[in-house]
């Protein structure tokens, strides 16, 4: 995909209570206003498969606010492809028009599969894709989340020499291929956190099928819950840290990460003097769909 990858901007963060360290924040959110962060990244090799093997057609799986089926349609849509998404959950099936991620997915020609959770825990089985190739024909087929050997290699290309000096690199975690990428990425000396968005031990496992690197290591403390669960506090947190540094994030990955990162740049986990770079790897479509569910709950909302 042709966008503007060389001059993603590093922005500074200065809080007052970031005197012993220096953080940072890369801006692969503006990328693309759909298409950005950790999905470019995933979706270039992939898409740049799809056209050698002359598939006309992206298959893929996700929930009812997925960032991934955003960009597969968004990105489908650009590089001319047909799109399929198969979407957990069927009472969602008539309920596209009140879910803004599968209205915008739909205005992108997205064509929608709404299974049971139960059928969708089968979306790696061959039979099921078997059963789906019977269905909609020939498709190249991108996993949920987007994470394949090929989103990996993409992922390794956001430490560039731009990013050289920084001892620390830190993400968001879901299905571990950005992690992933970014220990393939880093230099020699560079250490990379990553803060789950899931609940849960077995990221550790998913991620080691994709690097075999020991300069990772993941911080579990800061999920809020598990996949979708937010407080009060860290919506809270999101609308301060936008107000304080003109840099929105998003409730499920970013917002996490830099609520953890603050959090252990207040207890002293970091060396003094370390040069730490939070990659924000987008999502911010999201925030819209977040904002629904905590309207309807009485909660505080993301400005």
């Amino acid at each position: 995909m042709e966008f503007e990858t060389e001059h993603i901007p590093i922005q500074e963060v200065v809080l007052n209570f970031t005197t012993n360290v220096r953080l940072f924040v890369k801006r692969e959110d503006l990328i693309h206003p759909f298409v950005s962060g950790n999905k470019f990244r995933k979706l270039t090799y992939n898409l740049a498969e799809a056209k050698t093997l002359q598939q006309h057609t992206l298959l893929t799986f996700g929930g009812a606010f997925s960032n991934h089926i955003v960009a597969v349609a968004a990105a489908g849509k650009l590089h001319g492809f047909k799109t399929i998404g198969i979407i957990r959950g069927e009472e969602l099936i008539d309920k596209i028009d009140q879910n803004p991620t599968l209205q915008f997915a739909k205005k992108n020609g997205m064509q929608f599969k709404f299974v049971t959770r139960q059928q969708y825990r089968e979306k790696t089985a061959k039979t099921f894709l078997a059963q789906l190739t019977q269905e909609f024909g020939r498709f190249y087929s991108i996993p949920e989340g987007g994470t394949n050997d090929l989103a990996v290699k993409g992922c390794a290309e956001i430490i560039t020499e731009n990013e050289k000096n920084f001892d620390v690199v830190c993400c968001a975690v879901g299905t571990g291929g950005t992690i992933a990428g970014l220990s393939h990425g880093a230099y020699s000396q560079q250490q990379i956190l990553g803060f789950p968005a899931l609940k849960g031990d077995f990221l550790q496992q998913e991620i080691s099928q994709y690097t075999s690197k020991d300069n990772w290591t993941l911080i579990n403390d800061y999920h809020f819950g598990g996949y979708g669960k937010v407080s009060d506090e860290l919506i809270t947190f999101i609308n301060q840290f936008k107000q304080q540094t003109n840099i929105p994030l998003d409730p499920i990955y970013t917002g996490k990460m830099l609520f953890g990162i603050i959090d252990l740049i207040k207890k002293g986990y970091f060396a003094k003097q370390n040069r730490i770079l939070a990659i924000h790897t987008g999502g911010l479509q999201g925030i819209v769909g977040m904002n629904q569910k905590l309207e309807r709950k009485g909660h505080k909302t993301i400005v």
